[in-house]
């Protein structure tokens, strides 16, 4: 009996400590008391703050986060405490926080109040916090971003902006506005940043060149002088583009430039070979194998490890390794990051989500070179250079002059929008999230300059004038052509002739001097030469071979 005495009493003083240490914990020694404490210390008048946990309810969004009850300078009618990460006042942004909540655009759980809850970093929570180097990712959960141009072109806009110097008096992000010593004196001008979402004066050179031209006071003369029209289109880019999120549009510019669309779809458009990344920025990492990436378990070092080698990452996967450096990585994963398409109510939807979902805008600039390198660029090469990845056949060299002085327009135009049939290349034209009519001709306009705008000269014979003898054709093909084309016109090294929307687009003259004159620069002879590696044909074997090669379409 007094055994049980004891161990009751023990056992009641267990509970109770715990249930002490439980209330004590839960409050007075909960980080965000701790913090509230120290932050009410700092204030000019401590008698006026109270602890206790605040939060941001937004019932439209069904939002309720009490990060505020540790971010106490983004709180709504609280003091900003310089040189604390936790009392500091939220970085300029065009939305009032308090009208949102927090994690409509950072992500986590909005009503936890211990950090690692709060920022999503534990199991079976799916919606993590965006890491802070990426917090502008979270701009994609409403935004969409439209006529974004690639990577080049926003480059050639900075160089123009900063070369111009417009950043003596116009600030963006973050830089500039704030004039020289010894610089001569201009007003100071309205901050860029967000000229691309909230517009800006069309009209702006040709009043800033009557104001020089005037001899205006300030130095106007001086620092302001007549702009190339090049220069000029380069700054409209750029200006384009600024929308108040620093780095993002850059990386979605990157993402335009090495031809991600050409297999994977974002908002409906793109190929369909590689998963679709509409939604990709809110993978639930739980789902996620990371027994391949080093580090920390985190979507972010996931999407980093698969941009480095896909495959190793995601065995069985049929995406290359783009061999891009680390900047670029990171360019990527902050882009993917920004592919969130959360489902708030349409009245909280941005001008350009709605230009985007309702009305089909792009969300890429439709110039010749963006559409190439959003679509082709992966394939074909940021130059037309042609690609060779380990285990895929080699994708052609669009670029190169040899096919571009032999190709029409007409012919490339084809081959955009009709693809071939049974290889990696798509119908753009046809598909359901392809190419527009007018886009297909400034990505043939393109092609055709990646080449020096080389054209093909006039030809008088028919598209069908062949002649020659397909049987000797047959012996020479198999002799010349079947080791790079295959026996059967399947394609190896060498593209595959025998595919419905080449032998129906290709007219006899290309055929024929393709053979006669080859591909520098690959593996293509010149059959109307004789070169180390192969013999000259006379012009009637070389019309035997294309002959043959007709009777592959007669066949179908």
């Amino acid at each position: 009996m007094r055994a049980n005495k004891l161990l009751l009493l023990v056992a009641s003083a267990v509970s109770l400590a715990l249930l002490v240490g439980a209330a004590l914990e839960e409050n007075v020694f909960r980080g965000w008391r701790r913090l509230q404490r120290d932050y009410r210390e700092r204030l000019p008048d401590p008698s006026a703050f109270r602890v206790q946990l605040r939060q941001v309810v937004v019932p439209r969004l069904q939002a309720t986060d009490r990060c505020i009850s540790c971010h106490l300078g983004m709180a709504p009618g609280e003091t900003a405490i310089a040189g604390h990460p936790a009392f500091g006042v939220h970085p300029e942004v065009v939305h009032d926080p308090s009208e949102f909540g927090c994690t409509v655009c950072h992500g986590g759980q909005g009503r936890a109040t211990l950090e690692d809850d709060a920022h999503g970093r534990v199991p079976f929570w799916p919606e993590p916090m965006i890491p802070i180097r990426y917090a502008y990712a979270g701009c994609g959960t409403c935004h969409t971003h439209l006529a974004v141009a690639n990577l080049d072109a926003l480059e050639r806009g900075r160089r123009a902006f900063e070369r111009l110097d417009c950043l003596t008096c116009h600030a963006l992000d973050g830089r500039g506005g704030t004039l020289r010593p010894g610089a001569a004196t201009l007003a100071t001008g309205p901050d860029l940043s967000r000229a691309g979402a909230s517009g800006y004066d069309a009209d702006w050179y040709g009043k800033h060149l009557a104001r020089s031209r005037a001899g205006e006071p300030g130095g106007w003369r001086e620092s302001f002088g007549p702009i190339p029209q090049e220069e000029l289109e380069a700054l409209r880019v750029f200006l384009d583009s600024r929308v108040g999120a620093p780095g993002l549009v850059e990386a979605k510019a990157l993402f335009h430039s090495l031809g991600c669309r050409g297999c994977h779809k974002v908002g409906g458009v793109g190929g369909d070979d590689g998963p679709d990344l509409t939604a990709a920025g809110q993978k639930d990492p739980g789902r996620l194998d990371f027994s391949r990436v080093p580090g920390e378990r985190s979507l972010a070092a996931w999407l980093a490890e698969h941009f480095r080698s896909p495959a190793a990452v995601t065995p069985g996967s049929l995406m290359p390794v783009l061999g891009l450096g680390e900047e670029e990585i990171d360019r990527l994963v902050f882009y993917t990051l920004s592919l969130r398409r959360s489902e708030v109510p349409e009245a909280f939807w941005p001008k350009d989500r709605i230009r985007a979902e309702r009305f089909g805008e792009r969300e890429f600039a439709t110039d010749g070179a963006t559409l190439y390198g959003t679509f082709c660029a992966a394939c074909h090469g940021r130059r037309g250079e042609g690609m060779r990845y380990p285990g895929m056949p080699p994708f052609p060299a669009i670029g190169n002059p040899d096919f571009l002085a032999l190709a029409p327009d007409a012919f490339i135009e084809e081959t955009v929008r009709r693809g071939r049939p049974g290889r990696r290349m798509p119908a753009w034209g046809e598909k359901e999230g392809g190419l527009r009519a007018q886009e297909v001709r400034s990505v043939v306009a393109h092609v055709r300059s990646l080449g020096g705008g080389i054209a093909p000269a006039p030809d008088a014979r028919p598209a069908r004038w062949l002649r020659g003898d397909a049987r000797e054709g047959e012996r020479l093909y198999a002799s010349h052509c079947a080791s790079c084309h295959g026996a059967k016109g399947e394609g190896r090294e060498g593209p595959a002739l025998d595919n419905a929307v080449f032998l129906s687009s290709a007219t006899d003259t290309y055929l024929v001097e393709t053979i006669r004159r080859g591909r520098s620069g690959t593996s293509m002879p010149a059959f109307g030469r004789s070169t180390p590696t192969s013999p000259q044909l006379a012009d009637s074997e070389i019309e035997a071979i294309a002959s043959f090669i007709r009777t592959w379409e007669v066949r179908r």
